[in-house]
C-alpha cells in the first residue's frame, strides 16, 4: 500500500533535526492518519477501491466523519500519490460527487477552495500514470471549473470571487470585511466576503486551468482554450493584485475593486509556483516578503482587532501547510538560503513538540496555539490547535521531495531540480517508488544548479523516463546558480 523511502544525511546533527522529523512525518500519515473509509459516508461516487479501503484523513483531532476538499486534495497533493498510489487516489475521490448526472468536486459551502483538487489529481496522474484516472480528472476538473465560471467570476474585473484559499475563519481578515458584533467565526456570516477576490484563490484557478490544459493533451483532447483562460487569469490577477510599489501582491480586492495591500502567505507560494509571478517580479517578491521568527504567516501584519499576545487564527500565526507552500516555492525559485530557513523552521517547531505535527503554532514564541478568531469588544474564543495534523506532516514531506530532492513529475517522466544548502550535503533518499521503479537519489555539493548527474554511474541529464523498471542509483552534483 505504502512504499517508505528514508532519508540519510551524511551530517549527524542534520539527520537528527531533518531526518527524524521526516521519520514523525511518515507515522503521522501513514500510522495515525491513513484510516479505513466508510462506504455511505466516503464513497457518494462509487468510485473508491476496496481493497486498499482507505484514505488519509485530515487529522487526530477532528470528529468524524472527515470529507473536506481542501485538505484531501493537498494532502494527496503533497505526499499521498507519491507514498501510497492506491491511497492517495482514495483520498482524492473521497471528496467527489454526483450531480445533475456529472462528476464533480463536492458541492459545499466552501466553493473557493474546490478546484485545489485539480492540482492534487494532476500530480496523482503525473505521478502514477493511471490512464483510467487521467479521464476521471479530466471529467471531474472540468465539470467543477465550468459549475464555478458560471457562478463565482467577475467579468468585470476578470478574477474569481470568493474567500481565500485557507482562510475560511473571519480572523483571516481585516475590516472590511470583518464587523464587530457578529459572532460567528465562519467568513461568510460577514457580508460581502463573497465578493472578496483573493490573491490564493486566483493562483489556483490559474494553476487548475494549466493543469486541465495538461490533462486534456494527455488525453489527445484540445488543451488551448484552457491554456487561453490562464492566461487571461494571469493578467488580470497581475493587473489588479501587483503592487509595483512594494515588490510584491497585495491580498485581495474588494467587490468595489479597491485592494488590500496585506501579505498573504499561500498566495505568494502559489503565485511563484504556478508562475503567476515572472523572474523579476519573484526576486522583488522575495526581498519583500515578512517573515515572522518561526515562519511564513498565513497573513500580515495584524490586523487591529489582533496583537502578540492574542493573534487571530488565520492572521499572524503559522500554518506549516501554508508555510511549506512557500518552502517549496523558495526552493524552485533557486534561494537554497530561505529554503534552508523555510524547512528548518518547521523541524525545530516539530522537534520541541517531541514530533508532534499540531495545525498551528504562535509566529512569535512556536507555542502550539490555536489563535482567536472573532475579535472585537467582548470576549474572544481561543481555538485549540489539533494535533496529528495530516497536513502538517505532508506539507513537511513536500518540503523534502518537492524542494530539497526537487523531483519533478510530468507526463513524460522524472525530472531533478534539487535545492540544497551549504553544508547539509551529501543527503540520500533511498527507496524512492516511481512507478514500476525504485531510485536512490544522492545530492552532492551545495546549490540549486545541477552540474552533473549520473544514473548507475554512467551520464544523464537529470531525469528519469516513465518506463524505467527496477532498482537504480542517481547521483546529483549541485552548485550555486
Amino acid at each position: 500500500m505504502y512504499a517508505l523511502p528514508t532519508l540519510e544525511f551524511a551530517n549527524p546533527q542534520r539527520q537528527r533535526l531533518f531526518g527524524d522529523q521526516y521519520e514523525s512525518a511518515l507515522t503521522n500519515v501513514v500510522g495515525i492518519n491513513t484510516v479505513y473509509a466508510d462506504r455511505p459516508t466516503y464513497d457518494h461516487a462509487d468510485l473508491l477501491s476496496y481493497p486498499p479501503g482507505t484514505f488519509v484523513r485530515a487529522g487526530g483531532g477532528y470528529p468524524e466523519p472527515q470529507r473536506w476538499t481542501r485538505d484531501a486534495a493537498v494532502n494527496a497533493w503533497n505526499a499521498g500519490s507519491l507514498l501510497g498510489p492506491p491511497v492517495g487516489r482514495n483520498t482524492l475521490l473521497s471528496v467527489v460527487e454526483r450531480a445533475g448526472g456529472a462528476l464533480v468536486v463536492q458541492q459545499d459551502n466552501q466553493w473557493w477552495d474546490q478546484v485545489v483538487w485539480i492540482l492534487g489529481a494532476q500530480y496523482h496522474w503525473q505521478v502514477t500514470g493511471d490512464a483510467e484516472f487521467l479521464a476521471l480528472a479530466y471529467e471531474i476538473g472540468t465539470a467543477t471549473v465550468a459549475e464555478r465560471k458560471s457562478r463565482n467570476f467577475s467579468a468585470r474585473h476578470g478574477l474569481f470571487t470568493g474567500p481565500s484559499f485557507m482562510n475560511d475563519g473571519i480572523a483571516g481578515y481585516p475590516q472590511p470585511p470583518w464587523q464587530a458584533g457578529t459572532a460567528s467565526s465562519f467568513v461568510l456570516d460577514y457580508p460581502l466576503t463573497h465578493e472578496l477576490m483573493c490573491l490564493s484563490t486566483n493562483c489556483l484557478y490559474y494553476g487548475a486551468y494549466l493543469a486541465l490544459a495538461d490533462l486534456a493533451e494527455a488525453l489527445g483532447k484540445d488543451g488551448r482554450g484552457h491554456r487561453a483562460d490562464a492566461a487571461r487569469l494571469r493578467t488580470s490577477i497581475n493587473r489588479s493584485l501587483w503592487r509595483p510599489d512594494a515588490g510584491t501582491y497585495g491580498y485581495f480586492l474588494h467587490g468595489d475593486g479597491s485592494l488590500d495591500p496585506s501579505q498573504e502567505g499561500a498566495g505568494l507560494a502559489f503565485a511563484m509556483l504556478f508562475g503567476v509571478a515572472g523572474a523579476e517580479q519573484i526576486g522583488k517578491l522575495l526581498e519583500a516578503v515578512h517573515w515572522e521568527p518561526h515562519g511564513i504567516v498565513n497573513s500580515w501584519p495584524h490586523f487591529p482587532r489582533f496583537s502578540d499576545a492574542k493573534p487571530g487564527r488565520h492572521n499572524v500565526v503559522v500554518w506549516p501547510m501554508v508555510h511549506s507552500f512557500f518552502g517549496e516555492a523558495v526552493a524552485r525559485a533557486g534561494r537554497p538560503d530561505l529554503f534552508g530557513r523555510a524547512l528548518t523552521n518547521v523541524a525545530d517547531l516539530v522537534a520541541a513538540t517531541d514530533g508532534g505535527f499540531y495545525e498551528i503554532y504562535d509566529a512569535k514564541t512556536g507555542a502550539v496555539q490555536g489563535g482567536w478568531q472573532t475579535g472585537g469588544s467582548g470576549e474572544q474564543e481561543q481555538f485549540t490547535s489539533q494535533p496529528d495534523q495530516a497536513w502538517s506532516a505532508t506539507g513537511y514531506l513536500r518540503m523534502i521531495f518537492g524542494g530539497l530532492f526537487g523531483l519533478t513529475f510530468s507526463g513524460d517522466g522524472l525530472a531533478f531540480a534539487p535545492c540544497l544548502p551549504s553544508g547539509w550535503g551529501p543527503v540520500t533518499l533511498r527507496g524512492l517508488r516511481y512507478r514500476d521503479a525504485t531510485l536512490d537519489l544522492t545530492l552532492h555539493g551545495a546549490g540549486s544548479r545541477v552540474t552533473a548527474c549520473t544514473v548507475d554511474g554512467r551520464p544523464s541529464r537529470p531525469a528519469v523516463p516513465t518506463n524505467l523498471t527496477g532498482r537504480h542509483e542517481v547521483r546529483l552534483v549541485l552548485t550555486e546558480a
